[in-house]
Formats: structure tokens, C-alpha cells, sequence
């Protein structure tokens, strides 16, 4: 059964616009079925099967005039040299729409994409499901951050189908992941990450690294919602500075990793300004750190990293549909007024707290009243994220909402 992704309203008004549109992001995060339903009419072709593939590589033209637009060209990285051919296509007749591109996220593929198609594509990305997508409570009439919060800040009920939230971390967000039991999406998960490591890294890194790359991941995995150090990265694997950098590089191009920059406009303090890294998927940093079930991993070590990790991938997620999540911040300075996600609209700021708690008292927020008397007049409505069903203000400006609100 399709479920309702919020990308939808965003791919179809650029595609109004736009002669070519690309949907790139992670694999298995849904990304043909997507266009598939939404472009129910168009040819599709999939360049992930090796005659086809040679075939478009070895006589490009003749591929096109095969398939000719409309069409959806699905997992064009394999290709690349395709983005040439299409512009000279485009340039010739640019009709709205004509080009659905699909593809997992690498500094090769979106190098052709800007290179060839700049200004003639829509550049988009779908990631694994936000809870809304799981709970079939979408609203795309929400067009950016400031309808958001008010939308965050009216709210008074918690929906009757919410999920848990040992569920929700445990699972994650990729399809497959939400709807099998432990062993099946053990094994799904062994073999997502066996997949990624021969099509998305194999090409890009030595042979002799791809077991000290899979450490990596590992690593990474378990330091989710935190300030990286890549020189404690590049000691404990035994590789150099600039190879952890390019792998760094190389998972966030592929959508699995994302880095939360830091807010340092000048509040009068010193502010840290390395970024933390999140990843996209619980579900995945679970498997990658060996955690089966929701228990552990609400009780475990790790329990509120992977809580806030959730909670800020979701917030990523919905940003990113309107193209805002470049105004995601974190605040931090050096003498211990810390805000874990701050929202930039227009002249305000937005901060936000999480808390993986069930019961929400002021004293839980002083983080945030410390920093809304530093902002000024910045400063917007407060939030805290937290799993108390308590929904309502819990000091002066400071509202308490349920995860499954996000």
C-alpha cells in the first residue's frame, strides 16, 4: 500500500516549472515508488541491470530516441554520461517535466547534474519515512519553518495512533525496516549495509580499506548526536586524517549522515563552532551498534543520543522538503548555555529541546530560558520535544510537545 510522502506537493509544483527533476537520497528510502505514483503515465527504465546499462553507456543516443520522454530514468548514477545527451534534448524542447531522474546521492553523480543541467533541473531528496509519513498524518499546506512551529505551538492533542517510541528508534524509518519482525529486519539491515559498501563504495575507496570503512560506519554509528573528532577517528582505525575526511565526505553524500552546523552569530559569548553528525536512520545506527531491541535501546547508553538523533532527523527531514534545512542550527558556547536545535526564519530564531523524559518541570529547560535571555530580541516561540503526554506550557514562553507531534 503507497503511503503519502511530504516531498509530493514540492516534486509536482517543480515539475510544473522544471524540464528535468532529480530525486536523489539514500537507497530503499522509497524513491521509485514515489515517482512511480506520481508519474503514473511515464516510460520507466532502470539502469541497474547490466545489459541496459551498457547499452546506455555505449550508444547514448540510441537509448534516448528508445526511450523517449516522458520518462523515468531510475538510478542514473550508473550512467552519468547521460546528463550530456539529456541537456542537448532539453535545450532543443524544454517541456515541463519530461526527465524523472532517481539516484543515490555521490559526489560524482551530482557533479554531472550541476554540470550538465544546471538551471534546467530540480534538484530534490526523499529520505527514510518521518513519523508523520508512518502515522499517515502529512500536512503539506505547511509551506515552511514559521507555519511549522505555529502548527507545533497550537497543538493540544496527542494522535490516537501514535507510535512507541522504543518503535520508532528502533526501526527507523526505511520500509522494509518498519514492517518485518527482528530477524527478518536484522537481516535486511546486514544486507542494506553489504549493498552500499559494493555499489556506493567500492568504487570510491581502496580495496584494502572497505573492512576498516565498515568499522567506520560502525564507529560513527555509535558517536550519532555528537561533535566528531576525526583525529580520535584516525587513531583508533589506523588511517589517515584526510582518508577519515573523504569517508566523512562520502557518507554524507550518500544521505546516511548529516551535520548540524553551529549557531555563532555573535550573542556576546564564545561559541563551539565544530558541527555534530547525525544519522538519518535509527533504525540503521541500532543495527550498526548492535542493538535488537526497543529496551535497549530506550535504556541503554546510547538511549538519548539515538532519541535525539530521531527527533533532529525528523526535524532535517521535514525541512528539507522546502528546501530549508541549511537554517538547522545547534547553539553552544564555552561557558555552558547549550540549545540543541535552534531554527532560523527570516529575523527569528526558534529554540527547541529534547528530552527523553516523561515528566517535563522548568528546571528541565533552564538551557533554554538561559538562552532566550542571551538571544534578545531574536528569540521565537520555545519547544520542548519530550515523550511526555503532558502537552502545555512548562515555564513562561516554553511549550512541552509528544515526539509524535514532529
Amino acid at each position: 500500500m503507497y503511503t503519502k510522502r511530504n516531498l509530493e506537493s514540492t516534486l509536482i509544483h517543480a515539475s510544473k516549472s522544471f524540464p528535468a527533476l532529480f530525486v536523489g537520497g539514500p537507497r530503499r528510502a522509497g524513491k521509485t515508488t514515489l515517482v512511480k505514483h506520481l508519474f503514473k503515465d511515464y516510460k520507466y527504465v532502470l539502469l541497474d541491470e547490466m545489459d541496459v546499462r551498457t547499452y546506455a553507456s555505449e550508444d547514448p543516443r540510441g537509448f534516448l530516441e528508445e526511450h523517449a520522454p516522458p520518462v523515468i530514468i531510475d538510478e542514473i548514477q550508473n550512467v552519468p554520461e547521460l546528463f550530456s545527451y539529456i541537456k542537448a534534448r532539453i535545450d532543443k524542447e524544454g517541456k515541463p517535466a519530461q526527465w524523472v531522474l532517481t539516484g543515490s546521492q555521490q559526489w560524482a553523480l551530482m557533479k554531472g547534474i550541476s554540470e550538465s543541467l544546471a538551471g534546467r533541473i530540480a534538484i530534490l531528496h526523499l529520505y527514510p519515512f518521518g513519523i508523520d509519513e508512518m502515522l499517515h498524518t502529512t500536512n503539506q499546506g505547511i509551506k515552511g519553518i514559521e507555519g511549522y512551529i505555529a502548527g507545533l505551538r497550537k497543538a493540544t492533542v496527542i494522535k490516537s495512533n501514535k507510535i512507541s517510541v522504543g518503535d520508532w528508534i528502533l526501526k527507523g524509518g526505511y520500509p522494509e525496516s518498519l514492517f518485518s519482525n527482528k530477524e527478518t529486519r536484522k537481516l535486511w539491515f546486514k544486507s542494506y549495509v553489504q549493498t552500499y559498501l559494493d555499489k556506493d563504495i567500492r568504487g570510491n575507496i581502496k580495496e584494502s580499506n572497505l573492512r576498516d570503512f565498515e568499522r567506520f560506519i560502525q564507529l560513527m554509528a555509535a558517536r550519532t548526536a555528537q561533535v566528531i573528532n576525526t583525529a580520535e577517528l584516525s587513531r583508533e582505525l589506523g588511517v589517515s586524517l584526510p582518508t577519515i575526511k573523504q569517508w566523512l565526505t562520502l557518507l554524507e553524500a550518500s544521505g546516511l549522515i548529516f551535520f548540524l552546523m553551529p549557531y555563532h552569530n555573535n550573542f556576546g559569548k564564545r561559541i563551539i563552532k565544530t558541527p555534530r553528525c547525525y544519522f538519518m536512520d535509527t533504525g540503521l545506527a541500532c543495527y550498526l551498534v548492535g542493538l535488537q531491541e526497543a529496551e535497549h535501546a530506550l535504556k541503554g547508553p546510547m538511549a538519548g543520543a539515538l532519541f535525539e538523533t530521531a527527533c533532529v532527523s525528523q526535524l532535517f527531514k521535514r525541512l528539507s522538503v522546502w528546501g530549508d534545512e541549511k537554517h538547522l542550527y545547534f547553539f553552544r558556547s564555552t561557558d555552558g548555555i547549550e540549545v540543541d536545535i535552534l531554527l532560523e526564519s527570516g529575523n527569528n530564531l526558534y529554540p527547541l529541546e529534547i528530552k527523553l523524559s516523561s515528566t517535563i518541570v522548568s528546571s528541565k529547560v533552564k538551557n533554554i530560558s538561559r538562552w532566550l535571555k542571551l538571544a534578545g530580541k531574536v528569540k521565537g516561540p520555545s519547544l520542548v520535544v519530550s515523550t511526555s503526554q503532558q502537552i502545555g506550557n512548562v515555564a513562561e514562553g516554553i511549550k512541552n510537545i509528544h515526539f509524535s507531534l514532529l
